[in-house]
């Protein structure tokens, strides 16, 4: 768990070092959903706000890893919850937000690991994963759904190890596999940042029709 968390922290904390220009900027707004003792079975039961700010490093057009930081509030529990984590993601179809002459789109699936906290239950390592829906609005500029879950690797997030029947007896009565579990369904806006001077294709065209009009 160490070790992975370690991993997690690295890899959060070199993507800034990468270039610039193949970044992407996002701010979320969703819910938060736990699973676990007090609610085994229901994904959408009393959902609570949850925000996230994400730095994303594309590779290519298909594959990027995703630096979030989500903060959000388990209604059941009655408890803030934060998470820091790292993922990487896949496009099903090649996307970019660079051009505004046509509409990029696809559907994507993104799974990692994550350092979590909760106000009551402690800090704890999860590994989340989700799919998602991103589109191109403008150029530099995207919109994003997605939905996902956390395991996680504790059962304190409710303070119950296991449910008991009306007789006392432990019932193992959730799909989780007792180990507590939370979701998170947000929209997102990103935009994309970078230096003109160091690769924009706009800004390389614009050049070259200058130096052919001076000729």
């Amino acid at each position: 768990m160490k070790r992975s968390i370690i991993i997690t922290l690295l890899i959060i904390l070199a993507l800034p070092a990468l270039p610039q220009r193949n970044a992407d900027y996002g701010v979320s707004a969703g819910v938060v959903n736990y699973l676990g003792e007090q609610n085994p079975l229901n994904a959408f039961f009393k959902p609570g706000p949850a925000v996230q700010l994400f730095y994303r490093y594309n590779f290519n057009p298909r594959q990027a890893v995703r630096a979030n930081l989500l903060s959000g509030y388990m209604t059941p529990l009655g408890s803030l919850l934060g998470e820091l984590g790292a993922t990487y993601e896949f496009n099903f179809y090649p996307y970019s937000t660079f051009s505004s002459r046509r509409i990029d789109y696809s559907p994507y699936i993104a799974g990692g690991a994550a350092f979590s906290m909760m106000s009551k239950a402690g800090p704890f390592l999860s590994i989340p994963f989700s799919a998602g829906f991103k589109v191109n609005v403008a150029n530099q500029v995207g919109v994003e759904i997605e939905y996902g879950f956390r395991k996680t690797f504790t059962d304190k997030l409710d303070g119950q190890s296991y449910i008991t029947d009306p007789g006392g007896e432990p019932v193992d009565g959730t799909w989780t596999h007792n180990n507590d579990w939370y979701s998170f369904l947000g929209v997102s806006v990103t935009w994309k940042m970078y230096n003109r001077l160091a690769g924009c294709p706009a800004f390389a065209e614009m050049e070259k029709d200058k130096k052919r009009k001076r000729r």
